[in-house]
């Protein structure tokens, strides 16, 4: 039986490594490849932004909510850095996000006319 990873998750922004996250958004996640820093930098102060942090401080992964914060939550860039991965990591952020409380009582997703 493996042992439980211990980790701590927060959205303080002055928490995240943002030329790490940068890194790997602009040169390795296959959705945002290329991605200039002042947009990145924009991305990052304009959304609510999840870190996931190993003891010793070092972050391992990574969400944001781009987010009105009363009607709706869009979730993007997400990523647990590869050594890190099948280790529940992306379950125990999700909660986190999920649980949020300036997420609750959003609108449900509507799809059609409705």
């Amino acid at each position: 039986m493996t042992q439980a990873l211990e980790i701590e998750i927060s959205t303080d922004k002055n928490k995240l490594q943002l030329d790490k996250i940068f890194r790997y958004l602009s040169q390795e996640a296959y959705w945002s490849k290329g991605l200039p820093r002042d947009v990145f930098d924009r991305s990052v102060e304009n959304s609510l932004c999840f870190g996931v942090y190993l003891p010793n401080g070092d972050q391992i992964a990574f969400a944001r909510v781009i987010t009105d914060k009363a009607t709706f939550g869009y979730l993007g860039d997400v990523f647990v850095a590869e050594n890190h991965r099948g280790k529940g990591l992306s379950k125990q952020l999700m909660k986190a996000i999920l649980t949020h409380p300036d997420l609750q009582n959003l609108r449900p997703l509507c799809t059609g006319n409705s």
